[in-house]
């Protein structure tokens, strides 16, 4: 059986994250405000994160004597990144309890899983159909349509791993640039705009829901979240309704973003992810306690913050040259800066985020 946390954390205890990139920088910050220490499970040397956390595991996922050193170094085992290796898992979750359960990452790990899941709770994604060859490509748009879009089941994020389809004349090519992945092809949704829920679920099975924020993309990667996000009363109730039965569905503990598209006929699920999310970062100066501190007390066994928005926000992500920007920003009067470290500036590659908070 795996380990369970019997009482909350106290001061002093010791987070594992997995990942080192800025959420698990972020998550370490948060971490140490309250009194803990971190460890960073992360392959690569100079990430983010180890650059604020109290010890970085310099090791491979298929290292399993640093893997079985990690997990009996801390106290419970969180994660900045879906994509952890199931055998690593393996080995982690016999030795120390970890939060969100590996049932979420199951998941949210694939997209066909993730949207089957979706829809026995009785929640609306778009149309959807498995593709693992070319003739399974020409079946599902020839019953979903198109235009559609192609994304490989797993390890896609940020735009990558997708293909346009216009018109059943760019499947050949789309199916090429998926490398026979396997993969899901996704009907056309005719939303009017993206939002986003970040939900929390505390061990005991409370659930806190900050404001859905209203997502803007460039180049399939989040450019914008804006607080409070465009929505009626009752739009803005059904999403954090159906977040938090989808955290209650998974027995969540920690923070889950849930994105969603808005369309005349209600909600549509586009996708969930099982950790802190980019969505979110809009609640480190929009409210008292943001979601990496939200995420931080669930995973340690404490009461959920408080997370009502004091502030309107508009979180900007920033991409490669935007780092060019940094200074002229940095003399905006009602702009908080979140840099995260990075060495290298490339395109297409989040160098930080800005928080701009909106003045009444």
């Amino acid at each position: 059986m795996a380990p369970t946390l019997d009482a909350p954390l106290k001061t002093g205890a010791v987070i594992g994250i997995l990942g080192g990139g800025q959420l698990g920088r972020m998550l370490s910050v948060a971490a140490a405000r309250l009194g803990f220490k971190t460890c960073v499970y992360e392959p690569a040397g100079d990430c983010p994160a180890s650059h604020v956390a109290n010890f970085h595991m310099h090791a491979a996922y298929d290292d399993v004597q640093a893997l079985e050193r990690f997990a009996r170094s801390v106290d419970v085992i969180t994660y900045e990144f879906e994509n952890i290796p199931t055998s690593a898992l393996d080995i982690l979750e016999n030795l120390r309890p970890i939060r969100p359960n590996r049932e979420a990452l199951r998941i949210s790990q694939d997209r066909i899983t993730e949207k089957d899941f979706l829809t026995s709770l009785g929640l609306t994604v778009a149309p959807y159909a498995n593709v693992e060859s070319a003739a399974d490509l020409d079946a599902a748009i020839a019953k979903i349509g198109t235009p559609a879009i192609l994304k490989t089941r797993r390890f896609g994020y940020d735009g990558k791993g997708q293909a346009r389809i216009k018109s059943p004349e760019d499947a050949a090519q789309a199916w090429v640039d998926m490398a026979d992945a396997p993969s899901v092809l996704e009907g056309f949704v005719d939303f009017t705009h993206e939002v986003s829920v970040i939900g929390a679920r505390s061990a005991d099975g409370d659930v806190a829901c900050f404001d859905p924020g209203e997502n803007v993309h460039r180049g399939g990667i989040l450019h914008s979240t804006t607080v409070p996000a465009t929505l009626t009363a009752s739009q803005r109730m059904d999403a954090v309704l159906l977040t938090a039965n989808i955290l209650n569905a998974l027995d969540y503990v920690g923070v889950m973003g849930v994105e969603l598209f808005v369309t005349r006929g209600g909600l549509i699920v586009n996708e969930i992810a099982p950790r802190v999310h980019n969505s979110g970062h809009w609640t480190q100066n929009g409210c008292a306690v943001d979601q990496f501190e939200q995420h931080i007390r669930a995973v340690a066994g404490w009461p959920l913050g408080d997370g009502v928005r004091h502030s309107d926000v508009v979180m900007e992500n920033l991409i490669g040259d935007d780092m060019d920007r940094v200074e002229a920003i940095a003399r905006e009067s009602n702009a908080a800066l979140h840099l995260y470290g990075k060495a290298d500036v490339k395109a297409g590659r989040k160098m930080g985020h800005v928080n701009r908070i909106k003045k009444g």
